[in-house]
């Protein structure tokens, strides 16, 4: 145990001083508040350009009917057609409105327009078409619009404890926002804790590592020494983030959706930053012992490919599935399962949490996932003990079987 305690403070130590730690821990915040700061400034300094919707109404039904807006002025110029779109500004518009409303109208301009203006003047004309075929059969538009009504529906959840707020909207961004950290950063680290394995390889150290210490410990010091760096880098991050977006808020005047927002996670955050914590450290364990496996049976980085991607595909998988249907159906028996396989379990889990997940199925998962990375971590040091002294050699996945079945 002491022999695996010196590994980790030696990776964790000599990684967290190193110049690139301390450059990156603190450009990536910065970079935060820089995409803030440009999206606070874009949001308030929108293109307000107007633009001239010149009209040409061979129907006779929308004439004098459209609305103007902020960003679209309609006029109904009295020149021909051709002459209009002749002398038709950069920023200017033709609409030819046919005579039979089944045909489609054509807007004409110089530059291609953006979605929302053509959007914007396809809504109007549904709304003046719908209009008028309201008069025609007697029902008055004003009086129909005068009882349409626009109610919310606050969601509450029932518990144990009392009645709650639900926080959906919050649920969602903690499933999304969990799940695309808990993806990237298996990739990222694990690849550091690869990259590692190889170097150590191929500089010949390891030759001298491995005469007193055993793979196994190697392998786990290793392993949760890079982890734990990489868990140190992200608290950092999103410590300096959570207080540059709120002071950034503070002075965009939206500090109150800031705290609303945080209020919103109500006192499950607290357990959920937990579950966060938990599957970060050990999603990243379990994938990381397998990366190590690969780097200690290759002589470089361009021959993990093979290797990697059947091991980061059920991530991928479940990704992907994240982004689509978990979150919709976060009860479903698909869900549930993907919830539970270690192989899954970091990502799937995470999306799941903020929905609530039944005590059984969170106790399965998080014991799974410890033994699961024991597991994995046994199988990558036996591939290790051997594959780090070979050298030269192709390999491939029945070879590694081979290594794993050598005895001492």
């Amino acid at each position: 145990m002491n022999k695996i305690l010196l590994i980790i403070q030696r990776e964790y130590v000599t990684r967290v001083r190193k110049r690139s730690f301390i450059i990156m821990t603190m450009l990536v915040p910065a970079l935060i508040a820089g995409m803030f700061g440009t999206i606070a400034y874009l949001a308030n300094n929108k293109d307000k350009t107007v633009h001239i919707v010149n009209v040409y109404d061979k129907s006779n039904a929308f004439k004098d009917k459209f609305t103007s807006t902020k960003t679209l002025k309609f006029q109904y110029p009295a020149e021909s057609l051709d002459a209009v779109k002749a002398a038709l500004a950069d920023e200017d518009m033709v609409l030819v409105i046919p005579k039979n409303k089944k045909d489609s109208a054509e807007l004409f301009s110089k530059k291609k327009n953006t979605l929302a203006l053509s959007d914007d003047i396809r809504q109007q004309m549904n709304n003046i078409a719908s209009g008028d075929s309201l008069v025609k059969i007697g029902i008055d538009t004003a009086r129909l619009h005068s009882v349409k009504s626009n109610i919310g529906v606050k969601t509450t959840e029932i518990t144990a404890a009392g009645e709650k707020s639900a926080g959906i909207g919050a649920a969602y961004v903690l499933a999304f926002a969990g799940a695309i950290i808990i993806y990237m950063s298996i990739f990222i680290y694990g690849a550091q804790v690869m990259r590692g394995v190889i170097e150590e390889k191929t500089s010949r150290i390891i030759e001298v590592i491995v005469s007193s210490v055993k793979p196994f410990q190697l392998m786990a010091g290793k392993i949760i020494g890079v982890g734990l760096v990489g868990l140190t880098q992200f608290l950092i991050w999103i410590t300096l983030s959570t207080f540059i977006s709120y002071a950034m808020g503070i002075s965009s005047g939206v500090s109150g959706q800031v705290l609303a927002f945080m209020h919103s996670l109500g006192a499950n955050a607290g357990r959920e930053l937990f579950f966060f914590v938990f599957y970060w450290l050990t999603g990243f364990l379990f994938y990381s012992s397998l990366f190590a496996a690969v780097g200690s049976a290759v002589d470089s980085e361009t021959e993990t490919q093979q290797f990697m991607f059947p091991i980061t595909l059920p991530l991928l998988f479940t990704y992907l599935l994240s982004v689509s249907y978990l979150f919709q159906a976060p009860d479903s028996t698909l869900a549930q399962w993907l919830s539970i396989i270690p192989l899954s379990a970091p990502v799937a889990m995470m999306v799941r949490i903020p929905f609530g997940v039944p005590d059984w199925q969170l106790a399965l998962s998080m014991c799974l996932m410890v033994v699961g990375f024991l597991f994995t971590t046994y199988v990558a040091a036996r591939i290790y003990r051997v594959g780090i002294l070979m050298y030269g050699k192709k390999t491939n996945f029945k070879e590694l079987a081979k290594w794993f079945f050598y005895k001492e």
